[in-house]
């Protein structure tokens, strides 16, 4: 089994849309998926409404999942970190505890543009356009995992 962390800033509208859209597109994958924001603001909440809005319209169900902060803990328990954006990417490396050698990496290493930011739907409001980007990023990881797996 894998295990895959997505992060981004408060946990409400791209790491849990990774989270939910990679789940939904695994198929027989044995993967173990969460995510989690760098900060505090949003613990415990569900992803924000119009995000969940725009993903049920694509047949992703985000309603399961809460949102929680990263944590030193979590390079322990992941294969591998996936940050939506430079900056996350930045404070996700910062929290990294001495000797840890899990894999950080940009939801954008899987697309055709590489090292790109997904843009945070809740100041652009372009819900649909990061679900795009995120579906897109989402195939090329799944093909990634299943190269691996052979």
């Amino acid at each position: 089994m894998t295990s895959i962390l997505f992060v981004c800033l408060g946990n409400i509208c791209r790491s849990p849309s990774a989270e939910g859209v990679v789940r939904a597109m695994a198929g027989d994958l044995d993967l173990s998926l969460d995510s989690a924001g760098t900060g505090p603001w949003h613990v415990g909440e569900a992803p924000y409404g119009p995000m969940q809005t725009a993903a049920t319209a694509r047949g992703y169900d985000l309603s399961d999942l809460r949102a929680r902060q990263i944590t030193k803990g979590d390079f322990g328990r992941f294969d591998l970190i996936i940050t939506m954006d430079k900056g996350n990417q930045r404070d996700v490396l910062a929290l990294r505890p001495k000797g840890n050698q899990t894999p950080v990496r940009m939801l954008s290493d899987y697309s055709k543009k590489p090292g790109t930011d997904v843009p945070d739907p809740y100041y652009s409001r372009d819900f649909d356009g990061t679900l795009d980007m995120i579906e897109d990023c989402a195939r090329g990881l799944i093909a990634a995992l299943r190269d691996h797996e052979q």
